[in-house]
This record gives C-alpha cells, structure tokens and sequence, in this order.
C-alpha cells in the first residue's frame, strides 16, 4: 500500500491508502474525495483530475508524456510546473508519503 496524502480545498488533509498498481484518481474517486472527478475514468481525456504536486515520496513519478502535456494545457485551474494528471500516477512503494493538493476548480 502506498500512503498518498490529499490536500483538499479547505486545507484539510485527507491519507489515502492505495494499492500498489492502482492509479491516484481511482482510490481519490473510490474514497468519494471532492475534488477530484476523473469523468473520463483515467482514459486521458478529460483532465479533471488535476492536481499539485506538494511533496514526493522516496521514488519519482514518471516523466510527462505528450498526452498528458497536452491536457494539462488545458486544465481549468492555473497550470503551474507541478501540475499532473492524478490518473497518470500509479502508486508504488516508493510514492509513499505523496502529498498532492487538489486545484480551487477542475472545470
């Protein structure tokens, strides 16, 4: 399991428990986290699951691809140079400890 810390809206912290493999979006929407929508379901198409970076774990996430640079081009809150896909992150043991912030908006 990796422990992926959410930074809600309010400022509130949320830790979620993910299963190694499992992408972020999928346990943030399987926990009901508001915030983030992953309309799409994590085919890459919609961008409504973006998040800050705050804090990596002890591994690296994996580099950008160009779909995923490309929808962040369009993402409704301020991209800024942490800015990801949370469908794109797949937990590991190595993210454990992740802290990501949820955007004001995600439409």
């Amino acid at each position: 399991m990796t422990d992926v810390t959410f930074i809600l809206r309010d400022g509130s912290r949320r830790t979620l428990d993910i299963p190694e493999g499992s992408s972020v979006m999928q346990a943030a929407v399987m926990e009901n986290l508001k915030g983030i929508d992953g309309e799409c379901g994590g085919c890459l198409s919609c961008a409504t699951c973006h998040v800050y970076i705050e804090a990596i774990g002890a591994g690296e996430l994996p580099p950008i691809d160009e779909e995923e640079n490309a929808l962040l081009d369009g993402v409704a809150a301020e991209r800024r140079p942490e800015s990801r896909l949370s469908c794109q992150i797949l937990a590991t043991p190595g993210l454990s400890g992740l802290v990501l912030r949820v955007p004001e908006r995600q439409m």
